[in-house]
């Protein structure tokens, strides 16, 4: 949930204004009316500081090299520079640098070390010994294996270039001509910039709906500080922070990808000029880090390999999710599900927004609406079955005390406070205090209260919503003596405390205004006051991006001592690292084309920032989508790697059963989601080991092409799963980019494209239809679907071989992970999994198919079974022939049966649609265990 109709917004329809500062809906404490919001202009620089003198470095016993900068000329732009900084730089991996710039004399904010786990920056007392040499005039440069920090001292630069090719990835130093300044180091203003080649590719810095589709776009604002306004507001600070960006640069067709973390969680805006990118932050510390690659693969891996790597989600995680707000009561929670079976339409988990709760307030139940008794019937029922239950719980907590989750938060001191006193602000109960979850009695408290709410209710997961946090007030508030708030009429997201403005202090108004909203509103505004204050005296200033991470922490830890099971949380607000315990949806969108379209550029974006299990609400969140879109929409949401359906509480139903074109599409397209779901829960697997994207961009496969480098309109699922579906309206045509090589689709395995060089193709895409296609080279393992995930595991396995169109010498590889899903690791090694690499090869004349089995037990036990072979793209139109499984011939008396087909494919499209023959050969009535070591090969006749 989020707010409804009076969201922020840039919708047409006029419902909706970005940002409310002034009429009748007006928050009481924003008192703005007056007020004028102006954009930091990013064309005009001005010259903010001089610049520092490196004056000493030396090494460190940890093998870093640690440096004193001194200011040159001081300024007071912003407040006053920060005298002293101290320089720390190491090669921490083979490919991975981190520069880190701080105050030499007085401890600033970071990240704190145990939300973050990672090598703490040296105290400047531990670094000044006398005996240490001075390096500055004899090393300029300090190489690692893959990358090489170099130094200017006067005025301080440095650069970060690539060891292989000499190629400069970041470099801070300022020619005068540029665009930007020297670096400038105040207590609330850090700037530093590097240059860029305009031909660099850059993707990242979000969270925020990107209307230029997935590449950064020169002269777009970028603001990073998580925000509670609608997904539909473009180019706007969205409810994640993500100061993250990844580099793609193509020299003379060979392609090397790197990325950049900037690990600092205060407000910051970041200006690309296409030539130079420039970070404008106001407070922390400047702690980078430098991830060499050189693949868009290898850049993720050694990205979450410091941040997290994203988390372990149980099988039924995969299955569709049907989600709105607005079940007003467990009857219509039960037809929705009946409805589901009678469309024939897959449904795995079912959810609950806050209409399940006692007026609002987290961890209850409506007694009237949802009565324990029969919620509980309920719940066995579908459990019984493998379907689950997910309800949503916010981090404002109901003042109010007859409750005793806000009691015993009182009573453990759990709340951010304000003056002494617990912090109050207005959500959907009315008057709340925000839970301090940097405080570690929080944490338990917090398990505490997860605990006992599952004993009320056996839920599977929980959805952490409005944890930006959001506010439907700001300033500082109070109860007010006079009236009922909220009154129990109208939306409920109006301000109804009395509430007054918070300007005294720099934290509430600092110097430099980010561009927060997109319209640079106060940094209080509708959230918490900047200058409340956290656990140990932090400040919610430099905390506020952390918020959500920081209970998303919290909520993981509480469902991990429940029963031992593999927690599944999905959470609005996100920071570096978010994706080690949650996953995400994408907020408030809206039932319109262009939304559908922004989905995907936010999804692949997610999956370099380390969290891959993301999804927005399909066929939007509000207003009523049209009976077409929701169409189109399912056919993209069913690959969304977490796929839901959720709408807003005055929207119309929009469950995919509601039309029965919809209710076509969707048994199509989810229909194929379930019988790829052993690859999907693979991919979550490799994303769980190696970071690796489950949803990517196409250049993830094909760096070298450039041609897909700002392709924004189809992605891969994994390596070799291409989506290519209708975004716009009244289409029954899509025009797909296919990378070269040859690719299948997956709906009819005789049409095949083979593409030369990489070339558009117009697919045919009537409304029932998405083109998925299978690349070559590849083997994915399928069953047979179901309605619910449970029952579609336990069906025979299929293996899909994919060879070059026409290959007379060919290879192919695929995998497939299996474990027991509810344990919470999800490694090998545990008796409780099995992992399987296949391979493919054609060679003169004769295809082989092989399996290498790790820890077979698992799936022996289980009893899965391979029944049926189909491989793509043989050369020739003999029939196959000499049929062998595990050596051994197969005669006319078994029940396998060899046959092949004639595939159709198009090659040299330039040139006028010329058709080739290659073959597609099944072996079928096969009973071959998953779990075991297994060849089967034949003989392809001579081509026609």
């Amino acid at each position: 949930m989020a707010h409804g109709p009076s969201s922020s917004s840039h919708g047409s329809d006029g419902l909706m204004p970005r940002i409310t500062v002034h009429g009748p809906a007006s928050h009481v404490g924003a008192e703005r009316s007056s007020l004028t919001f102006h954009v930091n202009s990013s064309s005009t620089p001005t010259k903010i500081g001089n610049g520092y003198r490196l004056i000493s470095l030396k090494e460190t016993p940890d093998g870093g090299i640690v440096g004193l900068l001194q200011v040159k000329e001081r300024n007071n732009i912003y407040g006053p520079d920060i005298p002293r900084l101290q320089l720390y730089v190491k090669h921490e991996t083979q490919d991975r640098l981190r520069v880190h710039i701080t105050d030499a004399d007085k401890q600033r904010w970071e990240v704190p070390y145990n939300l973050l786990p990672r090598e703490q920056a040296p105290a400047m007392k531990q670094t000044t010994g006398r005996s240490r040499k001075n390096l500055i005039t004899t090393v300029q440069e300090y190489s690692g294996a893959e990358l090489i920090f170099n130094y200017i001292p006067d005025p301080f630069s440095f650069s970060v270039k690539r060891k292989s090719n000499g190629q400069t990835l970041f470099n801070s130093s300022s020619d005068g001509s540029s665009s930007y300044g020297v670096m400038v180091f105040k207590d609330q203003y850090l700037e530093i910039s590097t240059q860029l080649p305009n031909d660099a590719s850059l993707y990242g810095l979000g969270e925020n709906t990107q209307p230029h589709g997935i590449k950064l776009f020169p002269g777009d604002p970028y603001t990073l500080y998580t925000t509670d306004i609608s997904a539909i507001n473009l180019n706007a600070d969205l409810y994640g922070s993500h100061p993250v960006y990844m580099d793609l640069r193509n020299v003379k067709g060979q392609a090397s990808a790197h990325a950049v973390l900037l690990l600092n969680s205060n407000g910051m805006d970041v200006f690309y000029r296409g030539t130079s990118l420039t970070y404008k932050i106001i407070g922390g510390v400047l702690d980078f880090y430098f991830f060499s690659g050189p693949s868009p693969l290898a850049v993720v891996d050694q990205y979450t390999s410091l941040i997290g790597r994203p988390a372990a989600m149980p099988y039924w995680a995969f299955g569709f999710h049907q989600c709105r707000w607005g079940y007003h009561n467990l009857s219509v929670v039960e037809d929705v599900v009946e409805n589901y079976k009678k469309a024939q339409i897959p449904l795995d988990v079912i959810w609950n927004d806050d209409d399940h709760m006692d007026g609002h307030k987290d961890f209850t139940l409506n007694p009237n609406n949802y009565p324990r008794p029969k919620l509980l019937a309920f719940l066995e029922k579908i459990h019984s079955i493998g379907m689950k239950y997910i309800v949503l719980i916010d981090p404002g907590i109901g003042v109010n005390s007859s409750y005793g989750v806000y009691q015993r938060g009182i009573a453990n001191d759990v709340f951010i406070k304000y003056k002494g006193e617990p912090y109050l602000a207005q959500v959907w109960p009315g008057a709340v205090n925000f839970p301090d979850f940097l405080n570690p009695k929080t944490v338990e408290w917090w398990g505490d209260e997860i605990r006992r709410f599952h004993e009320l209710v056996p839920v599977n997961g929980l959805w952490i919503d409005m944890n930006e946090a959001s506010n439907f007030c700001s300033g500082l508030c109070k109860i007010p003596k006079d009236k009922q708030c909220p009154s129990g009429t109208g939306p409920g997201w109006d301000c109804c405390l009395d509430c007054k403005n918070i300007t005294e202090t720099r934290w509430d108004d600092p110097p430099y205004k980010i561009n927060a909203s997109g319209l640079q509103v106060p940094i209080g505004y509708k959230t918490i006051a900047t200058s409340a204050v956290h656990y140990n005296g932090v400040l919610e200033y430099d905390a506020h991006s952390i918020y959500g991470f920081s209970q998303a922490i919290a909520t993981h830890k509480a469902l991990q001592g429940l029963e031992g099971k593999r927690p599944f949380i999905l959470s609005r607000s996100t920071y570096v690292g978010s994706g080690k315990y949650a996953a995400h949806w994408t907020g408030d969108n809206k039932g319109t084309w262009e939304d559908l379209k922004y989905s995907i550029s936010t999804m692949i974006n997610f999956g370099i920032f380390g969290v891959p299990m993301v999804g927005s609400d399909i066929c939007g969140f509000y207003p009523a989508p049209t009976e077409e879109l929701c169409n189109r929409w399912i056919e993209v949401g069913a690959f969304y790697p977490f796929s839901r359906d959720h709408a807003n509480y005055y929207s119309p139903r929009q469950e995919l059963y509601q039309w029965d074109s919809v209710a076509k599409s969707a048994r199509n397209a989810l229909g194929m989601r379930y019988k790829i779901l052993p690859y999907l829960y693979t991919l979550n697997y490799e994303a769980h080991t190696t970071g690796a994207p489950i949803a990517r961009p196409l250049f993830f496969s094909f760096p070298d092409y450039t041609e897909c480098y700002g392709l924004s309109t189809q992605f891969l699922l994994g390596s070799s799963l291409m989506i290519s579906p209708v975004l716009e309206q009244g289409k029954s045509q899509v025009k797909a980019l296919f990378p070269p090589g040859s690719w299948y689709n997956m709906f009819d395995m005789t049409q095949s494209i083979t593409s030369g060089g990489g070339q558009y193709v117009t697919l045919d895409a009537p409304l029932h239809v998405v083109n998925v296609h299978l690349y070559q080279n590849s083997i994915l393992p399928m069953q047979q679907g179901g309605l619910i995930s449970k029952e579609a595991r336990m069906t025979p396995f299929t293996l899909l071989v994919a060879f070059p169109a026409g290959a007379t010498d060919g290879k192919a590889a695929g995998k497939l992970f299996l474990d027991d899903d509810e344990l919470q690791e999800m490694k090998l090694g545990s008796g409780s999994a099995t992992y399987v690499d296949f391979y493919a090869t054609v060679s003169e004349g004769t295809v082989k198919l092989w399996s290498e089995v790790q820890e077979s037990k698992f799936a022996l036990d289980k009893g899965w079974k391979i029944v049926k072979v189909t491989v793509l793209g043989l050369d020739g139109s003999g029939a196959p022939s000499s049929l062998e499984v595990d050596g051994k011939p197969v005669t006319g008396a078994s029940n396998i049966e060899l046959s092949s087909l004639e595939q159709k494919y198009i090659t040299n499209l330039e040139v006028g649609d010329e058709k080739k023959k290659s073959m597609m050969v099944e072996v079928d009535g096969l009973e071959i265990p998953v779990g075991k070591n297994f060849a089967v090969s034949w003989k392809m006749g001579a081509s026609g």
